[in-house]
């Protein structure tokens, strides 16, 4: 049966051609989409035609194709602004993605640290005894540069444990939180539970003790809508290639008063104001984090994913990925030896479901998937400790996108049922 909103992504899919080819003889089902998205040919085409046509070094040189970048590259800042609710274009940072971003901000605040950027860099300084302060439920890329910001500056790593289905709640975090708190990071959703965090409260609790608050919003920018000044934290993280964007581009938002005062990360050419063989002084934000070569055709395509997006409506992408979401843990819930992590069924969770088969590890079940043609995550998806919490070693990932169907999520529940019967485990059991 086709419904409404299959429909509407067969629209979308028509858009998009890896999801035309067939994989071991089966139409390609793509359910990895919070790995990476798949491109529509809008972006492939934007992409392509800046290269083909526009291909120039931005921010320095004086002929007609490096205007006309500069140009590009500048406009993809303003588009990115304008779908994040930023101040300014000028709050916002390219990086190579999030984790590039997420790393931005902890050696920023290392070089504070040390003493470097000056009087306005002051408020970021850590001391001993100060806290870093995350959930078990981040992916490495969230919690690996806040362990070694706490061991470069001697500020204690505490984090908010998570309970047995990966989920925590605002009082656990408020147990964690005290008045020596001066980071807190999470993620704005869990790319292993899907579970979303509930940003208002975290913030206040985090601004109550003076504490900055990094949200990374991974898996949240790309399936609903996010206004950075709304949500009240003080810096975003998110990649391109997570939102129908190409890889190696990926955002930092900063409130403008914080970006000013943190040291940069990188140095070298386009980020300096004056050289002199004694001493350099640095651009202000967001060019001083932005040394070396810029990704430009990377940037000019995220715009064009991003138009592609507000086209699309995000209010609509959250409410059929959130839908499918639940059919996919109703279809799970009635597979006999499966047991889903994360929020229980009829609990809201954004549109991935993680699960692990009894008797059959995760990337045999990817494997078998595979041969069916439909594509899932295997593995810790970067989040060991919450699998290590979990008492698993790895889960299988199945993700959706505003191109994902029913019909697809039926083959993915159909074929998971017949996991354990190849393996031989109901039969041994």
């Amino acid at each position: 049966m086709i419904t409404g909103t299959d429909s509407r992504s067969a629209l979308f899919r028509a858009d998009f051609p890896s999801l035309q080819q067939e994989v071991n003889g089966h139409p390609l089902a793509y359910l990895d989409s919070g790995a990476t998205a798949q491109r529509p040919v809008q972006v492939l085409d934007a992409e392509r035609t800046f290269l083909e046509t526009t291909n120039a070094a931005v921010h320095r040189g004086a002929h007609t194709l490096a205007a006309l970048a500069t140009e590009a590259y500048e406009d993809a800042r303003e588009t990115v602004a304008r779908f994040i609710g930023a101040g300014s274009a000028d709050e916002v940072v390219w990086t190579e993605n999030a984790t590039d971003a997420l790393n931005l901000i902890a050696y920023g605040i290392g070089n504070a640290t040390l003493g470097r950027g000056g009087p306005a860099a002051a408020r970021l300084v850590l001391e001993a005894g100060d806290e870093i302060v995350v959930t078990e439920a981040e992916h490495h890329a969230n919690l690996v540069p806040w362990q070694e910001l706490a061991l470069r500056t001697g500020a204690t790593f505490r984090y908010v444990p998570v309970r047995d289905d990966g989920t925590w709640t605002v009082d656990d975090a408020a147990s964690v939180i005290t008045a020596r708190t001066r980071i807190l990071a999470f993620a704005h959703v869990s790319n292993v539970t899907g579970f979303v965090a509930p940003v208002d409260e975290l913030v206040e609790l985090g601004h109550r003790v003076g504490a900055l608050v990094v949200l990374d919003a991974c898996q949240s920018a790309p399936h609903r809508a996010i206004d950075v000044q709304a949500l009240g934290v003080d810096f975003v993280a998110f990649s391109g290639h997570k939102m129908l964007g190409p890889t190696g581009i990926g955002v930092l938002w900063g409130r403008p008063e914080l970006l000013d005062a943190l040291p940069p990360f990188r140095t070298g050419g386009s980020m300096i104001s004056t050289v002199s063989m004694d001493e350099t002084t640095y651009l202000p934000a967001p060019q001083r984090f932005e040394a070396g070569t810029q990704p430009v055709s990377q940037t000019v395509a995220l715009a064009e994913a991003i138009r592609y997006l507000d086209a699309a409506g995000l209010g609509w992408v959250q409410e059929h990925e959130e839908r499918l979401a639940q059919k996919m843990l109703a279809g799970l819930a009635a597979i006999p030896g499966i047991r889903t992590v994360g929020p229980p069924l009829g609990v809201p969770r954004s549109g991935l479901v993680s699960f692990d088969v009894d008797g059959v590890h995760a990337h045999d079940v990817g494997q078998f998937l595979d041969a069916e043609g439909i594509a899932v995550r295997v593995g810790h998806h970067c989040a060991q400790p919450l699998h290590r919490r979990l008492g698993v070693t790895a889960t299988t990932r199945a993700s959706t996108y505003l191109y994902t169907t029913d019909d697809e999520v039926d083959r993915f529940l159909a074929a998971t049922a017949e996991v354990r019967g190849y393996f031989g485990v109901e039969r041994a059991r």
